[in-house]
């Protein structure tokens, strides 16, 4: 019986070659896609799920409010929170602090600025699963001055000989450190990333300063993680923290008028929900999207096999009318048209295969990130694949199995029968959904590009154009190099800074006089800068004047606002605010200039209060604004001048332009993915037409035929054939456009400046649809409208 199947459905599937191509391939590239979408799926949401203790892990952050209404919400608490946290609360296992850094790291002639270092406690290795290959976790970072390394971060300044007790050089002073651990490198997968990890007791030798921990208002520099013990709620355990906060820090805030609330992050979840500091975020919002899209693609795959498997069921009605004669049963048709969808999806999985072997690194490319390195790295993959093919082979052949099993023989047989009215409904229904989703799709990518080009081309109000930014870390020679840099006549300018527009910036408590005369707290966004940054930018001023170098004072008593704080302090022109008094770290002055607002963040954010002072020992980055005349020499002249007066220290320097279009990394990568999965949903729908195109064209033969000898021109067929089609692509577009409006619109509310949507994007998507459907279908109709008549009423 199974050898009887097999053997029919194979003639069947060669008696067939073009539909049973379009099926294979349409269903081969909706598993596809649907299973590297369902890889970056499972990638996105496995972040630090390889932590064994994951589920008991929390982040705790702080929410900060002030009476000016500039609240925070940060991923790091002050130094105090993890030792009282632990000590404090039975149910909490154990808790370990974080805080980040670039240092200078030297062995020998080896010298590397190593980013992102993380300064840890002891308890680290407790909590989190970050493996030791050499070491004892236990006392790894027991000690000041002990380092473990990542694996390829050892043998960088190893090469193939034993780190462990080997001595490397920290900052500028060389400070010396011992190694005391190597650990596998870390996941990709997760959010905390680093090569190089130094105990947290190290600060006083590093930074002249020991970890305040009876200081709960100053110093949000420290990444917190608790491990509550197993059956530990934390959801109670944090309903408990205002009362414990306000017992250990009330006084403190109270004096400063801030209150501050704590609360719990999930392990698991930190990665693709919070909005806080990380080291990598990703988008739930996006992972959703995503999901729906390979689902969508797999559906449109089901759908195109439904569609062209019903739209041939009159060709096959004689077949199905003499086996029901002979005595088949309706459940071994059904059996067969089954096994028919099943045979043609097993060939679409060995295709889907190949596809995905040899599609994934061209995806991990756009993903930006490896999420996986090949079919065949995991069993599973494959294993997941063959059920995928298996189940949609099933589900998308029942339905034609029980329209082709149900005809009746008698009528068939007498030539009686003919597509029903239901199922040529049915067909049309399923073109219009595809199409709908298509130029669904067609919208969404236009809106996701035009508001991408709208944030990346948006006047920013200050100029960042040939700009290098070299960091300084507040070595003392950096002096020396800024002066010598006059020396070079491609240079036009250089400026230091605490940080540099686009990246992550300081928040100082500060003290404002407001427009009732009251000294008004607020918790503002700080940049520490000298004399040449404000003209060196571009910035310009709405009242006052820049800080001067001919007032001495304005060194330690003065300070620039820019609107958006003016406003804040309730001032109605920027000239009321001048000379109003600040207050803030310690020091005393005066307002003296308003700077006109401008995006010192990315155009997702909105424009803050912010405040800038002359503070030298706050000095991190020179930005250095060079002539477009000769660059890649001017940048070798710089480096030798670097070599010169910091022969320590590695030269490296990034464009502030590409600095600042890093804040839209995220929304690139999903612009490309989007891209990429709208022309692969379009593609796969224009292969449903195509089919349905030519079942439409042989089922109409005869008409065409008599048409043609009636007079008809080729012309006149052609726009016969593609009206019906043409009818259906526009009712898609009048349901895609609302549909896809309200979900662009939602996807645009989470940018504080978004591009408006013009009318043309919706016609455009429209027209798009018209012409690709039209191209699709226009080879059959041409081809059956230039048909012999003769031939096809002979066949009849």
């Amino acid at each position: 019986m199974f050898k009887n199947f097999l053997t029919i459905a194979l003639r069947t599937i060669l008696r067939h070659r073009v539909f049973s191509v379009i099926n294979i391939l349409g269903l081969s590239v909706g598993m596809t896609a649907f299973f590297l979408i369902f890889q970056y799926v499972r990638f996105e949401k496995s972040y630090d799920r390889w932590h064994t203790k994951a589920d008991r892990i929390y982040r705790v952050v702080p929410d900060v409010s002030t009476p000016s209404g500039t609240d925070r919400t940060m991923g790091r608490c002050t130094a105090p929170v993890a030792v009282n946290l632990k000590h404090d609360f039975p149910g909490i296992e154990d808790a370990v602090r974080m805080s980040s850094d670039d240092l200078l790291v030297r062995r020998g002639d080896r010298r590397f600025q190593e980013h992102y270092v993380l300064l840890a406690d002891s308890t680290l290795f407790h909590v989190f699963d970050f493996p030791l290959i050499a070491g004892d976790k236990r006392t790894a970072l027991s000690h000041p001055m002990s380092v473990v390394l990542s694996e390829s971060t050892a043998k960088k300044y190893f090469g193939d000989a034993d780190p462990l007790g080997q001595h490397l050089l920290l900052t500028g002073a060389a400070i010396d450190a011992t190694v005391t651990g190597v650990m596998k490198d870390i996941p990709v997968n997760s959010q905390i990333r680093t090569n190089l990890f130094v105990s947290l007791s190290s600060n006083r030798l590093i930074y002249g300063r020991t970890t305040p921990d009876t200081n709960w208002t100053q110093d949000y520099g420290y990444f917190t993680y608790i491990l509550l013990k197993p059956h530990t709620d934390p959801a109670a355990l944090q309903a408990k923290f205002p009362a414990w906060l306000d017992g250990h820090s009330g006084s403190q805030f109270r004096q400063l008028q801030v209150h501050e609330s704590l609360s719990l992050e999930p392990l698991t979840q930190v990665y693709l929900h919070t909005n806080r500091e990380v080291e990598e975020r990703g988008s739930i919002d996006n992972v959703r999207i995503f999901s729906v899209i390979g689902l969508i693609i797999l559906v449109l795959a089901c759908i195109n096999f439904i569609n062209l498997t019903t739209a041939r069921s009159v060709e096959r009605a004689r077949e199905v009318g003499v086996r029901k004669v002979i005595g088949a049963l309706r459940s071994q048709l059904s059996m067969q048209f089954i096994g028919e969808s099943v045979i043609l999806c097993l060939l679409a999985f060995v295709l889907t295969v190949v596809l995905c072997g040899l599609l994934t690194p061209l995806f991990n490319q756009l993903a930006g990130k490896t999420i996986g390195t090949g079919i065949f790295s995991n069993a599973a993959n494959v294993l997941t694949l063959l059920a995928l093919a298996l189940l949609v082979g099933i589900a998308a052949g029942f339905y034609p199995a029980l329209v082709l099993s149900s005809f009746r023989p008698i009528a068939v047989l007498k030539g009686r029968f003919a597509g029903g009215a239901k199922g040529t409904l049915l067909r049309k229904g399923l073109v219009v959904v595809q199409f709908s989703i298509s130029i669904l799709l067609l919208i969404g990518t236009a809106i996701v590009y035009s508001q991408l080009d709208f944030m990346r081309s948006g006047n920013l109000g200050f100029n960042k154009a040939q700009t290098i930014v070299i960091p300084t870390n507040s070595d003392k020679n950096v002096a020396i190099f800024k002066q010598s840099l006059s020396d070079i006549r491609a240079v036009l300018g250089s400026t230091y800074s605490s940080s540099v527009f686009g990246e992550g910036l300081f928040n100082e408590y500060t003290e404002l006089q407001n427009r009732k005369g009251e000294m008004q707290k607020g918790d503002l966004d700080l940049y520490t800068v000298d004399y040449d940054f404000i003209p060196q930018f571009g910035l310009q001023l709405a009242a006052g004047r820049n800080f001067s170098r001919d007032r001495p004072t304005d060194s330690t008593q003065a300070m620039i606002i820019n609107e958006t704080a003016a406003r804040m302090l309730g001032y109605r022109s920027p000239q009321q605010a001048l000379g109003r008094a600040f207050a803030q770290w310690g020091r005393r002055g005066q307002v003296i200039g308003i700077l006109k607002d401008f995006h010192y963040l990315s155009l997702k954010h909105g424009i803050k209060p912010m405040v800038m002072r002359i503070e030298p020992f706050g000095y991190y980055q020179l930005s250095v604004k060079l002539s477009t005349a000769k660059l890649p020499q001017t940048l070798k002249t710089i480096a030798g001048k670097w070599s010169q007066a910091l022969p320590n220290r590695p030269f490296e320097y990034r464009f502030l332009d590409e600095i600042f279009d890093e804040q839209y990394r995220s929304e690139t990568r999903f612009g490309r993915l989007f891209v990429n999965f709208a022309v692969i949903a379009i593609f796969i729908s224009c292969l449903g037409l195509l089919g349905l195109a030519s079942c439409n064209t042989l089922q109409r033969a005869r008409e065409i035929g008599v048409r043609k000898i009636l007079g008809a021109t080729t012309a006149a067929i052609v726009r016969l054939l593609s009206a019906e089609f043409m009818r259906l692509i526009a009712i898609a577009f009048l349901i895609a456009t609302p549909l896809a409006s309200l979900i662009m619109h939602r996807w645009l509310s989470a940018f504080a400046y978004r591009t408006p949507v013009p009318w043309w994007i919706f016609a455009a998507a429209g027209a798009t649809a018209v012409l690709i459907a039209f191209i699709t279908i226009s080879w059959q109709c041409i081809r059956a409208a230039i048909a012999n008549p003769v031939e096809s009423l002979r066949s009849e």
